[in-house]
């Protein structure tokens, strides 16, 4: 049995919320305001754009509205990978901009990675970040399959070895004693962190430059020009809705997202000579290559933070605190994480959490401005958003300053809108669907050995 979460403030969200030091929030709104840009999200992206917009011009009065705290989201409950992997193929990005635009978003996402680390030690945000990159490991012949297509496709795009390996079972040990493991792959652009204290560190970093964040805020209505909440309207320039996996909450955006839930479990700090057995000494993080998303890291403090989806999605849209645990699906994660890693099995499991990530209709982020209206939006990022976060939060800086010289403005995402999700019950028929066609593909592939055509099926069916 896991142990009862801490009850008190926000300490229990999550294994990360409960290693940091109490959270004491920051002072409601209580009055009109009126500043150059109003952000509503004190998250990775919210906190991200403010960010950079202030230090590129620190005369800039920027806002931040938040209805819990900062990090309370995704951004400081998720599995820690700042990574520069792209729910949207690099086929996909191309074929909104070309070539040319695909292959240089990738690169922006693999220097990414390390502009996080270089900023957090800028910055005194101790988030323990360890660059030892990700390790996808295949565990029969269809997974390990796909891996080979993954790398030679990464070649006919011009990536080489430095960026993307191939490993075979040997290599993969070097890195990790994954049980069953035939083959794998390998890049060095992911970092694993502590996710709550790289947020909560960034909302000091900007506080520090003047950015006022108001927290236990609510937005009750986000619209050009004007932010209101239930006791002051923020009046703005420029408005960003940077709310992620929340955004269905928004009035008037309940089909722009839809809010999938991601948990994950966490064991007591593991003894060293269990260690020796696990690997895994420069905190790469690791996955093997199912459809159904798992990933996992070790932490500084010695344990495995690990996850995967398999939660349902909730008719309407719907987000609540009661979505957090599912007995059944950390039931399963702990199983996953010692079919991995058998020398696991008797250890303590001390933490069970979760949360929404945000997903676009077609699996595609976006990054957008309006200079008419000011309204700004950025997020869908599928659950690959530490390091994506940071991107877009640039870029966003930089439309709205109407100051580019890095030409941001014309990579893939940018400028874009997915089309809205099908209204219910089609949209909880569909999402519930997927998550059932992908647990159907994993069983398959590990019973035949063969590549699930649904799974292929589908992702083909999105242009990945």
């Amino acid at each position: 049995m896991i142990p009862a979460m801490p009850s008190t403030g926000y300490r229990g969200l999550s294994l990360w919320h409960d290693t940091i030091d109490d959270i004491e929030p920051r002072p409601s709104l209580d009055r009109d305001l009126e500043v150059d840009v109003a952000i509503v999200g004190a998250g990775y992206t919210g906190l991200w754009t403010a960010y950079h917009l202030v230090t590129a011009d620190p005369s800039i009065r920027v806002a931040v509205i938040e209805k819990e705290v900062a990090g309370y989201g995704a951004s400081g409950r998720n599995g820690g990978w700042c990574s520069a992997l792209f729910p949207a193929s690099l086929r996909r990005m191309a074929a909104e901009r070309g070539r040319d635009a695909a292959v240089r978003m990738q690169h922006l996402l693999h220097d990414t990675v390390a502009d996080v680390g270089r900023i957090a030690t800028a910055e005194g945000i101790d988030c323990h970040f360890d660059q030892g990159g990700y390790l996808s490991v295949a565990r029969n012949p269809a997974q390990l399959e796909r891996v080979r297509e993954e790398v030679a496709e990464h070649r006919e795009w011009g990536f080489g070895e430095a960026d993307h390996r191939l490993l075979d079972a040997h290599e993969v040990t070097a890195f990790a004693g994954v049980s069953d493991a035939l083959g794998g792959s390998f890049t060095p652009h992911c970092a694993a962190i502590h996710p709550a204290r790289l947020v909560r560190g960034l909302a000091d970093a900007v506080e520090r430059r003047g950015v006022v964040i108001h927290e236990r805020t609510m937005a009750a209505d986000v619209r050009s020009h004007r932010v209101v909440t239930p006791h002051g309207t923020v009046r703005a320039d420029h408005v960003v809705l940077a709310t992620e996996g929340y955004t269905p909450t928004v009035a008037g955006r309940r089909r722009a997202i839809a809010p999938i839930y991601s948990l994950m479990t966490a064991t007591e700090p593991l003894p060293e000579h269990l260690w020796a057995q696990i690997g895994l000494d420069k905190r790469t993080t690791f996955a093997d290559n199912r459809h159904l998303t798992i990933y996992g890291q070790r932490t500084r403090d010695g344990r495995i933070a690990f996850g995967g989806r398999g939660a349902p999605y909730h008719y309407a849209s719907k987000v609540s605190p009661l979505y957090d645990r599912d007995e059944r699906v950390h039931a399963a994660l702990r199983r996953i994480l010692v079919e991995l890693f058998p020398v696991l099995d008797g250890v303590t499991f001390t933490h069970a959490w979760g949360g929404n990530l945000g997903v676009p209709r077609d699996w595609f982020p976006s990054v957008r401005h309006d200079r008419h209206t000011g309204l700004a939006f950025a997020g869908g990022y599928v659950g690959d958003g530490v390091a994506t976060s940071a991107l877009a939060g640039r870029t966003l800086a930089a439309m709205i300053r109407d100051d580019d010289p890095d030409d941001l403005a014309s990579l893939p995402w940018a400028g874009r809108t997915s089309r809205d999700w099908e209204p219910e019950p089609l949209r909880w028929l569909g999402v519930n669907a997927v998550t059932a066609l992908m647990t159907s593909a994993d069983w398959s592939e590990r019973r035949t050995g063969r590549p699930s055509r649904a799974a292929s099926a589908f992702w083909a069916a999105l242009g990945q």
